[in-house]
């Protein structure tokens, strides 16, 4: 079976080499832009567009994610915000570790803000943030075993559809709550900011943040391997079938509860990969990324560029994002009409998704079928 799944993943289609080739050539061509090309230059790419396209990638294996879970096996998750914030609070963590005795305060061991509020130790919790290692580990352990416990107890009882998505919903929310508290040892509403360096490099240079930007796309590429050696397996094949008939499958013997177990939970950890990625290219992470319209704006990216698709759900981030990014400065009041209205007109007139419309318009001509996974 493994080595099957294997195979598979070797022959791709077009569609998935030219996902890669985009990934490789950006990796190259937009650091050097940024590094060697002169500012006056029409091939300069500016130190604030390197973060921008940076954030961007996050974003996409963000919503990759989320296809992994909703696309090949039906569950439609509210809470992947949740994730994507924990995974970024750890790598904030250790970017506050590194500060030292160079923040405001002056303290080498507490955070600025803990002096302020008078903390006399650090938390138990904040040890072991001080390495990176460590840190990578914990933003994939902690979104992974959230995951693990909630998906545990919902799939046991089989909790599913439109109510499996508002326990989710609710579990964003109340972690939201939670870390707004300043008791809870995260910076309160401010969350964590002021970042320094990251493995002694300044992340305020062009070249650290070039270098962020080849991490993300690497991590982007290697999540969407990851992804597509597991639809492309018996594993997703099971997971298709629980999609579309999950009644069946269950009486065909398989236990249907391990299989979403095991997608949600690997879903949780990319999310937090994708997190800890982000915070070192934007510079904070507050628990606003915990709000429920976050994890309900990231359904609208899968479900834009076209669900089932790995591709299309990373297409589907970087352009609604790119909407952002544009609407919010030329149309800043009228950001969320624009926002919902492309979600319903995608609803209506593009069920798909752009990625599903146009295989089927130009490549394909052929209607698509339930049973059939749109990844190739």
């Amino acid at each position: 079976m493994l080595a099957d799944a294997l195979r598979n993943t070797i022959k791709m289609a077009p569609s998935s080499w030219i996902l890669l080739g985009i990934l490789a050539a950006s990796s190259v061509l937009v650091p050097l832009g940024n590094l060697l090309a002169p500012a006056d230059s029409l091939f300069h790419v500016p130190t604030y567009m390197v973060s921008l396209l940076g954030k961007y990638v996050c974003f996409a294996l963000l919503a990759m994610s989320v296809d992994l879970i909703w696309g090949f096996c039906g569950i439609l998750s509210l809470g992947h915000g949740a994730f994507f914030a924990l995974g970024g609070y750890a790598m904030g963590m250790h970017l506050m570790r590194q500060i030292g005795d160079r923040g405001v305060y002056g303290n080498p061991v507490l955070p600025d803000f803990m002096v302020f509020l008078n903390w006399d130790k650090l938390p138990w919790y904040w040890l072991g943030f001080d390495s990176f290692v460590f840190t990578i580990a914990m933003a994939i352990i902690v979104p992974g075993s959230l995951a693990l416990a909630f998906g545990w107890f919902a799939f046991r009882s089989r909790v599913t559809g439109v109510y499996f998505a508002i326990i989710t919903q609710a579990m964003t929310f109340a972690l939201m709550l939670a870390f707004f508290r300043n008791d809870m040892g995260f910076g309160g509403n401010n969350g964590l900011t002021d970042f320094k360096d990251m493995l002694g490099f300044d992340l305020h240079t062009d070249s650290t943040r070039s270098g962020l930007f080849v991490a993300s796309t690497f991590a982007l590429g290697a999540g969407y391997m990851l992804c597509r050696f597991v639809v492309k397996s018996k594993l997703g094949q099971v997971l298709v079938a629980i999609r579309d008939e999950e009644s069946r499958v269950r009486f065909l013997g398989y236990r249907v509860a391990r299989y979403k177990l095991f997608v949600f939970t690997l879903s949780a950890m990319l999310a937090g990969i994708a997190g800890a990625l982000y915070v070192p290219q934007v510079g904070i992470i507050n628990p606003s990324e915990f709000a429920p319209p976050g994890s309900i704006e990231i359904v609208i990216w899968v479900a834009v560029g076209g669900r089932g698709t790995l591709y299309g759900a990373a297409l589907g981030a970087i352009l609604v994002n790119y909407a952002k990014t544009y609407f919010t400065g030329a149309l800043p009041d009228a950001w969320l009409y624009v926002l919902g209205a492309s979600f319903i007109f995608v609803t209506l007139f593009f069920p798909k998704g752009i990625v599903g419309t146009v295989r089927d318009w130009v490549f394909l001509k052929l209607p698509f079928k339930k049973s059939e996974t749109a990844i190739s």
